[in-house]
């Protein structure tokens, strides 16, 4: 009796999947995740970003012992389907470890089909409607002059849009260097204060406008550390000094009154980082509450759902600026920028320049010229994975969970990380 594993309809030839597995390592620190997928085909395998960073292991898990079983004879063409069977086959769906586990089978899905048609992902989503994507960067300090020479250093190598942070009092400081309490007398100590948070980073944009280029691109990310009136707050007394984007103003736990804040604040919202399924990326853009969507594109599924998204936000008059830092692997980042280069709903990219053990790794992956980025054109992602490399750098336990839990107000309150 066949299994519903089977292949449930004929396909054009005999390919099929042999193996699926997660792919773990940390050439710069931080683990990374990807998924490969070997066919009946000799030397014919895809590789995906299924990069939890801070639950990698479950990810690797959810990947070799739960997915792999349905995807081995099946034929790998069907990338809709797949995909939609390994959602469907928990019951219980969503959330970042099935997400990015999924995403990790749909980005090598995706490899495969352009290895096999001898051409890049980006031309098997319509080709490119720009030559390039943009891209910002991280300056921070723990003064405001430290993080204004750090930005004026990245400018002189070619980046136009900069993210400013500077440090915070307390263990909560985000984006910049920890600096001693200022708090001795607080219950606790080495807390973190919206007040005086929302004192000085107006006082960094002000100094940097006055000290940078009238034509560089500001960025902000708050973190999700404010309510819905700091929000407002914030952005207001930023107005002065143009931000291109106020990032994560709000935690995902307020995101319906995202809508309102949005609607008071004179600074475009950028959200979604945190969005961990396609249906929670598709409200923000839907309800109005944001004007760049940042989805982490493995946490919300991979690169089906976010051309999807992409292509929602163009009609929605919403712009993209998925997330990229360290922990997307660079198969993740040239997803990132295949979508980049083929949506009109293109806004900015951000940026993450990899270290040589990772090029070691992971030939062929991208890099930043001038604050821009391009696509291979090789077939596929263009992007390989070398074993034995991935091997020499073994991934630890994030040190997220540790840090996270030293995020406290100054009265002791846990907050938002």
């Amino acid at each position: 009796m066949p299994s519903n594993f089977d292949q449930p309809w004929p396909v054009r030839d005999d390919l099929r999947i042999r193996e699926v597995k997660a792919i773990v390592t940390a050439p710069q620190g931080i683990p990374l995740v990807v998924v490969k997928i070997d066919t009946t085909e000799p030397g014919l395998y895809g590789l995906g970003c299924a990069t939890f960073t801070q639950r990698w292991k479950a990810v690797q898990t959810f990947v070799d012992e739960h997915l792999s079983r349905l995807l081995v004879g099946r034929y790998p063409g069907d990338i809709g389907d797949l995909t939609r069977l390994a959602s469907y086959s928990g019951y219980w769906r969503g959330g970042p470890v099935t997400n990015n586990a999924i995403s990790g089978i749909d980005q090598a899905l995706w490899d495969i089909a352009g290895k096999r048609a001898g051409m890049p992902v980006y031309e098997l989503l319509g080709g490119k409607v720009r030559a390039a994507a943009d891209t910002y960067i991280h300056a921070s300090g723990k003064t405001i002059e430290d993080t204004i020479d750090h930005a004026q250093k990245l400018i002189t190598q070619g980046w136009r849009h900069i993210r400013l942070q500077i440090s915070t009092p307390g263990g909560g400081g985000y984006g910049a260097p920890q600096v001693p309490t200022l708090y001795p007398d607080a219950p606790y100590r080495n807390g973190w204060s919206a007040r005086d948070y929302l004192r000085t980073t107006p006082e960094l944009f002000a100094e940097a406008r006055h000290a940078l280029p009238d034509n560089i691109e500001l960025l902000h990310d708050v973190h999700s550390r404010l309510t819905p009136k700091e929000a407002v707050l914030l952005a207001r007394s930023l107005e002065p000094h143009r931000l291109f984007f106020l990032e994560d103003v709000l935690a995902p736990e307020l995101w319906d009154r995202l809508p309102e804040v949005r609607a008071a604040s004179p600074v475009p919202l950028a959200v979604g980082e945190l969005t961990t399924s396609f249906g929670d990326a598709v409200r923000l853009i839907r309800d109005g509450g944001v004007d760049f969507i940042r989805s982490h594109v493995s946490d919300i599924g991979g690169l089906t759902p976010a051309r999807k998204l992409a292509d929602l936000a163009e009609i929605s008059g919403v712009r993209t600026a998925w997330h990229g830092p360290g922990d997307t692997s660079p198969i993740g980042a040239a997803a990132n920028v295949a979508l980049d280069v083929t949506s009109v709903a293109f806004g900015i990219q951000e940026g993450h320049i990899y270290n040589e053990a990772t090029y070691e790794v992971f030939p062929g992956t991208l890099r930043i010229e001038d604050g821009w980025l391009r696509p291979n054109d090789a077939p596929g992602w263009g992007i390989d994975v070398d074993l034995d490399a991935a091997a020499r750098y073994p991934a630890e336990l994030s040190g997220h969970d540790e840090w996270a839990a030293g995020v406290r107000r100054i009265d002791g309150a846990l907050e938002a990380p």
